[in-house]
């Protein structure tokens, strides 16, 4: 397996000889979204569609193997700022990490640089941002209607929904720039994070749709380590009356309270009154589920749109790149789940759409192995500002051209590590390529547990092949390809105990080795 080249010192590096105009850049970033619920990704069940991202893809390249380092919100948006994993910018989890602000980024680079920089909507990192010249953001995770906002440290109500409200924000600030200058946005979408609910005109968007189940709805995991099969993120055991309407959501006032009461209350009384219990609860779950994460997504949709229209009319198109991405995958449903936080496909796969006139060529698609950790290097390498070389990603740039170098990565490294709350995931690392993956679970376990999934046998991901002698070969060379990115990522030592979070857990076991 090629070698991904180790970056451990912190001098800067060019990678492109300038250019006449820098470009600017417009990161539209969502928490949670999953590729399942972008129609340009082309998911057989066809949940959605999404024309105004959509238009990225068909203007711009597609990536369909976009991975992240650690697959849960905080964590992810620490490593797109940062190009950095997790144990090196020091934020491992959404319990107790803090961002240091004072650590090199990805805007802080380009606001040296003479971009404007600003950050709206969702940030998630504890600290104040640092880097930006305007910030406007929601405290922790936010709520979705009339949400509390802190504007350059001042708290503000903004009155109306999440998603319209970071919309409405970040183009006023495009509008009022300085314009003399290149910029970077940074738009940051709430949506469509948990518990998923919808702006009031998306109720009843899917006119109460039986949505396609997927195959692994009721997947019963036998056969598979006992760290897959103890968690707490399931449609059957786990959703709670929030998630899906059965209790008021929070923020609403009275008037838009009575149109939500006019859509869920006699869906909600038909539901009391037939009481569904086993597999007829996990579909009612479901498909309450898909109409509510959906309906997030659709207000997230018609907020691209609005802003790609604001590049068009204002003639900004053409030297605009922008980016359309989530923290990490999301599960809607596979596997009987819900959230992500795992090395499987649905959790650790996310949605990377580019659009970049001047160099993409149109309806692009590439399936090598690319990551959120390689946003930073890309947007410093499109803007003409030297890489710094401790950053651990690559840039995108070259792919973006239509040219793969020859030591593009085939094998890429992850590590979770929150545990044992809020749903009980087992911290685990391991070796993905493009056909298999290779998992350590350890933590709270007295002994190691591993699986392999090939996903050329086994694309559902519900099969253990560890223990199967076909695959002993390949155990072993994927576990000295383990160690080899572990050397390289410079992760060799025991995560510090705060990696995993606040509460105690008895029985830790083995850490990394």
């Amino acid at each position: 397996m090629a070698a991904m080249q180790l970056l451990s010192v912190s001098i800067p590096r060019v990678l492109h000889a300038a250019e006449p105009q820098r470009p600017n850049i417009v990161v539209i970033f969502s928490d949670d979204l999953a590729w399942q619920a972008i129609s340009a990704y082309g998911e057989q069940r066809k949940l959605l569609e999404t024309p105004q991202m959509d238009r990225i893809a068909r203007k711009g390249m597609r990536f369909d193997r976009c991975l992240v380092p650690n697959s849960i919100c905080g964590p992810s948006r620490a490593v797109l700022l940062t190009g950095k994993y997790s144990h090196l910018n020091g934020f491992y989890n959404n319990a107790n990490s803090r961002f240091d602000g004072a650590q090199q980024t990805f805007p802080k680079l380009l606001q040296q640089a003479g971009y404007s920089t600003a950050l709206i909507g969702k940030w998630h990192l504890g600290s104040d941002p640092t880097g930006f010249d305007h910030w406007r953001i929601l405290p922790g995770q936010g709520i979705y209607y009339n949400p509390e906002m802190i504007r350059m440290g001042v708290s503000e109500k903004q009155p109306g929904y999440v998603t319209d409200i970071i919309t409405d924000l970040s183009i006023d600030w495009l509008n009022n720039r300085d314009k003399s200058k290149p910029f970077l946005l940074m738009c940051q979408h709430k949506a469509p994070h948990r518990e998923w609910s919808p702006a009031l005109r998306h109720l009843g968007w899917d006119n109460d749709r039986d949505y396609p189940e997927p195959e692994t709805l009721f997947d019963d995991f036998e056969g598979r380590a006992q760290a897959v099969k103890d968690h707490d993120m399931g449609l059957a055991e786990t959703i709670l009356d929030l998630d899906v309407k059965l209790s008021p959501v929070p923020g609403m006032t009275e008037e838009p309270r009575k149109e939500w009461n006019k859509y869920y209350d006699p869906r909600n009384a038909a539901y009391r009154e037939s009481k569904p219990t086993g597999p007829d609860l996990v579909r009612w779950r479901y498909n309450r589920y898909m109409h509510d994460y959906l309906g997030c997504v659709k207000g997230v949709d018609e907020s691209v749109g609005r802003l790609l229209d604001l590049l068009d009319r204002e003639n900004l198109t053409e030297n605009t790149i922008v980016i359309c991405a989530s923290d990490q995958g999301f599960y809607l449903g596979e596997h009987g789940r819900f959230d992500k936080r795992w090395i499987f496909e649905e959790s650790l796969r996310t949605p990377l759409l580019v659009r970049w006139p001047e160099k993409v060529k149109a309806g692009s698609v590439n399936d090598e192995i690319v990551s959120l950790i390689d946003v930073a290097e890309t947007v410093l390498d499109a803007a003409q500002v030297a890489v710094p070389e401790d950053m651990q990603g690559r840039s995108l740039v070259p792919l973006l051209s239509g040219q793969t170098p020859e030591d593009w990565r085939k094998s890429f490294y992850y590590h979770y590590y929150e545990y044992p709350a809020p749903h009980h995931v087992r911290p685990h690392y391991g070796v993905v390529t493009d056909r298999y993956k290779l998992v350590r679970y350890y933590l709270p376990s007295q002994e190691d547990e591993w699986e392999l999934l090939d996903r050329q046998q086994d694309p559902l991901e519900v099969k253990n092949f560890y223990s199967d002698p076909a695959s002993a070969e390949t155990v072993q060379a994927l576990k000295q390809e383990l160690e080899r990115l572990r050397i390289e990522v410079q992760e060799t030592g025991e995560p510090p105990r705060a990696a995993f979070g606040r509460r105690p857990f008895e029985g830790e076991g083995s850490t990394p080795q």
